[in-house]
């Protein structure tokens, strides 16, 4: 069985085209529209991994303050020193 090929013609129409520097500009301006998407997904995932990071940062700091706060009970920490003092309600509790 032998295969035959079709030939359709098509009819021909003015094919119209921008200009060099028109599609050049074009594809530019495209590229980098592009090239600022692509930035700003990683952008968008660096700023996930940091939110988790922030997240567990804030729960190592509640387990912190939780240690001190029974050892020491309710009080207040100048983190600079690292003197306390008891707060109010706590030391009018003990009078």
């Amino acid at each position: 069985m032998e295969k035959v090929q079709k030939t359709i013609e098509v009819e021909s129409k003015d094919v119209k085209s921008l200009s060099t520097e028109e599609l050049a500009g074009l594809q530019k301006a495209i590229q980098s529209l592009n090239q600022v998407q692509t930035q700003i997904g990683g952008l968008e995932a660096q700023k996930h991994e940091l939110l988790h990071s922030l997240t567990a940062l804030n729960e190592d700091l509640s387990g912190i303050q939780k240690d001190l706060e029974t050892k020491y009970g309710s009080v207040s920490v100048d983190i600079t020193t690292g003197e306390y003092t008891e707060n109010e309600d706590e030391a009018s509790k003990k009078d």
